[in-house]
This record gives C-alpha cells, structure tokens and sequence, in this order.
C-alpha cells in the first residue's frame, strides 16, 4: 500500500491481499495427499494468453503444484496449424486422464457462442475456473456449498446449501465449496480486504448497505461478480454497452414481510439511475473491466470516498482516479491466479471422493459376484 500527504487516496496492490491467500493455499497444499497436477491448454496466438499461461506457471512451480501447459493450434509456432485447431481434443485428452486434477483453457479462442460450448466440455469435476453450467446454476442460485457426488447429477439442481442457510465460510461436514470464477472471486475477496465487507453482519449478508456500480456485463467477470455481490447484500448496478441493470435480493415492496430473497434478483434500474454518472454518484464501489485502453471512467463522475477496481489489462480509470477515490485497487490478477489454484485444491477433494466411491462400487460389485457364485446349500 501506498499513500501521501497531499490528500489523496490510498494505493492498494494486489500483493498484501494475494500473500494472505497464498498461506491459505500452502496449508491446503500440505493437506493434500499428493501434488495437484493442472493442464493449461494454450490453442491460439494471443500475447496476453501466453504471458498468463507462464504467470500461472511461475505461480504454480513456486507453491509445489504440477503445471503442464498444452499447446495446440496456432499457439505451436511454425506448425502452420489454426487458432484453436486441436483445443477440443485436448480438452477430452486431460479429462480423461487421471493424473490430471484440474483443466484451464487460456480464452478466448473462438467466438464468445464457440467459447461457452468449450467451457462446458471440461469436466466440473476438474473445471478450476468454474464456466461450466453446474457450478454457474450454483452461483445464480446463491448454493454455496456443495456434496461433489452432485457434479455427478445429469441436471443441475438446489441441492447444497444457499448464504442464508449457511453459518460462516466453513463447508458442513461432506459438503466442499461449490467452484466459484477465479476473477470474480479474487476481486469479491479484495473487496473484504478493503474493509468493504463488514464482518459484524450476518454471513451472507456482509455487503449490505453498500452500493456497487460493475461496468462490463460479461459472462466471464461482470455478471458473475454482479450475482456474487448481490447474494452478498450489496445493491449492483451492471453497466454495459446498451443497459443497465440492477442486481439486489432486497425486496422491491418496502411493506415486505422478508428482510431479503434467497438469492438476487435483475430488474430495470429506477429511472434516476438510468445513467452511468448517475449510478457513480451514489457508488461506493466502482469495478471497471472494460478491455479497451481508451475507455475510462470520469474521475468527475465519481463520488468522494468511494472504493474502485480495476480489472482489466488497460487502466479504465483516469490518473487521478485518487483525487476522489479513498482507495485505488489498479489490478487483481495476482490474487486472481491464487483463486484458480484454491480451486485446484478442491478439485482434486472432487476427485478423491468420486475415486473412493469407484472403489467402494468395485468392491460391492465383486462380493455380489461371489455372492452368486457360491452354490444354495
């Protein structure tokens, strides 16, 4: 952290906040039986994809884990191959293959339709970033903890329990965490550094009472992270390109006999709000992940005090974001990359449990054929 005399407002690299996860995923790695190994699948030409792809593993050779980073398509220089040529078999290749843990695809590769169609090929049992549809039914639905037999269910469904059911951060017994994005997760567990969660609140229930503006409505950071804020308590405004939408699981009847819904819901924003300057007005969080170096949020627009992220590549808040923010995050991906290997950890619980009861199958499977071998007295 950072900050001077002349009034302005604190610096926050990501580094303070990953260092405490890191310890975290060290006494996860300690617990574990082996190494978890985790297959990078690198098919395209991107710069960005391939400095992530060696940023994950420096990061995964420095805590102990197993990385291997395949390469496919345009990504083997020379090879005159395609982007994207070979990515789905690799894919199956790594889940099929049992030594593997955990599989991560460096996107994009195709079209963003093209993309959701390879997120859904890895197995949830080894997906560490958390696209597959299972693990995206469980955050919209605010089902936070999971029994991993239920990755094995042909549909999604409520089974696992939700943030009003639960006490704390802590899975009930045969329960696990249910994968959550990793850059939604790490910008969510910045935030709760920051102080911007409060810990007296309910679990739950600790963003309540703040306002959050999100702009960029992806699918792989700004909605997820709006739906995750939301179930938290806070009231989301999601800003995109053509609308805005709010995200709150407080009732919209104030005579209301519930406190709040299970988890959020999206409706129109209140016709003062249908204005991204006037969202930042009452914002005391902004998240900004727009993956444009020219975009950027007026500093003017912000309101004094307020708390700002920035997610993306680019810097999408002005150099003097500070003059009114009271905290300036400018990038999360160091606590990013700790999230995916946390992940990691509980893939490879996944993992385990399925390859006990296998074996619990095999074992009542060959008592039963002696059963039925040995002659009727």
């Amino acid at each position: 952290t950072s900050n001077s005399l002349s009034g302005k407002g604190l610096l926050l690299k990501a580094d303070p906040i990953a260092a405490a996860f890191r310890a975290e995923v060290e006494k996860s790695l300690a617990n574990c039986s082996r190494s978890p190994k985790l297959v990078g699948i690198l098919s395209t030409s991107s710069s960005p994809s391939r400095t992530y792809a060696e940023f994950t593993r420096k990061q995964c050779e420095s805590l102990g884990f197993e990385f291997v980073l395949k390469e496919t398509g345009a990504a083997l220089l020379n090879e005159g191959l395609g982007e994207g040529e070979g990515v789905e078999e690799a894919i199956m290749e790594a889940n099929e293959d049992d030594s593997v843990d955990g599989v991560m695809v460096y996107f994009p590769v195709f079209s963003p339709q093209q993309d959701h169609y390879l997120q859904q090929l890895v197995t949830p049992y080894k997906d560490v970033e958390g696209l597959h549809v299972k693990f995206h039914y469980n955050l919209y639905h605010n089902i936070r903890f999971i029994s991993p037999s239920s990755l094995s269910a042909p549909t999604s469904s409520a089974a696992g329990l939700t943030g009003d059911e639960s006490e704390n951060d802590d899975p009930p017994r045969g329960m696990v965490k249910s994968i959550l994005p990793c850059t939604p997760l790490a910008i969510v567990k910045c935030l709760e550094y920051a102080g911007v969660y409060n810990k007296i609140l309910p679990y739950g229930d600790r963003a309540y009472g703040k306002t959050v503006v999100v702009v960029n409505r992806s699918e792989v950071v700004g909605r997820p992270l709006a739906a995750l804020l939301s179930n938290d308590g806070a009231r989301v405004f999601s800003v995109d390109i053509d609308s805005i939408q709010e995200y709150t699981k407080r009732p919209s009847d104030l005579d209301s006999s519930r406190k709040y819904h299970p988890r959020h819901i999206v409706r129109p924003p209140p016709e003062a709000y249908d204005t991204l300057e006037a969202c930042l007005a009452v914002a005391d969080v902004v998240v900004c992940a727009v993956p444009n170096a020219t975009y950027k949020i007026p500093t003017a627009w912000l309101k004094d005090g307020c708390v700002c992220v920035n997610v993306a590549a680019e810097k999408n808040f002005e150099k003097d974001v500070r003059d009114k923010a009271s905290l300036y995050i400018p990038a999360v991906g160091k606590v990013t990359i700790l999230m995916l290997l946390r992940n990691l950890c509980v893939c490879l619980i996944f993992i385990l449990v399925i390859s006990t009861n296998l074996t619990r199958c095999r074992y009542h499977r060959i008592r039963l054929q002696q059963y039925k071998t040995v002659s009727p007295p």
